[in-house]
């Protein structure tokens, strides 16, 4: 028997063992890559968000700036139709809200004395924080992506003024 060509269960085991340190070395940093990933990709949606209400607002002056994602994406009903209802200026898939392991908002609002909508506020959180990603994104009408390393939601546009510019 002991011409028999094989591996022996020794062998077998130690290809195993070095294969799961392989692995525990490598998944982290697979993990901590798809992280950087999504919120690069967060933070290139908040830019088109920021695009996309500069261009709703000039497209739609009597309106102003877009109440939510959902009017700068196109809608069910009238795909791309060009409307301020569905003006397509972003994707479908961003224009539900969530993309990318990130959740995002935009808001449009009305300031004191005015007939349209003169202001907007913009958010990117991560779906589950240290796993989809670990820090939040937040902007306004002046444009400037800001970050938050809690990866916790800002709220108002006034808690986003407090969050540090992203390095550009």
């Amino acid at each position: 028997m002991s011409g028999e060509k094989g591996f022996s269960l020794i062998e077998l085991l130690i290809v195993v063992a070095i294969i799961l340190i392989i692995a525990a070395i490598a998944i982290p940093n697979l993990l901590r890559t798809r992280m950087a990933a999504n919120e690069s990709s967060a933070v290139g949606a908040i830019r088109t968000i920021n695009t996309s209400q500069i261009t709703y607002n000039s497209t739609y002056p009597t309106v102003g700036f877009s109440a939510n994602l959902s009017n700068l994406g196109p809608s069910a009903a009238t795909p791309c139709a060009g409307t301020s209802a569905s003006a397509c200026l972003i994707d479908g898939v961003l224009a539900l809200g969530t993309k990318s392991g990130y959740t995002f908002l935009t808001l449009g609002a009305q300031s004191a004395g005015s007939n349209t909508k003169n202001e907007y506020y913009a958010q990117a959180v991560p779906i589950t924080v240290n796993q989809t990603g670990n820090r939040s994104f937040c902007s306004f009408e002046d444009a400037v992506v800001r970050n938050n390393t809690a990866g916790t939601a800002a709220g108002a546009e006034s808690t986003c003024q407090g969050w540090s510019a992203l390095n550009q």
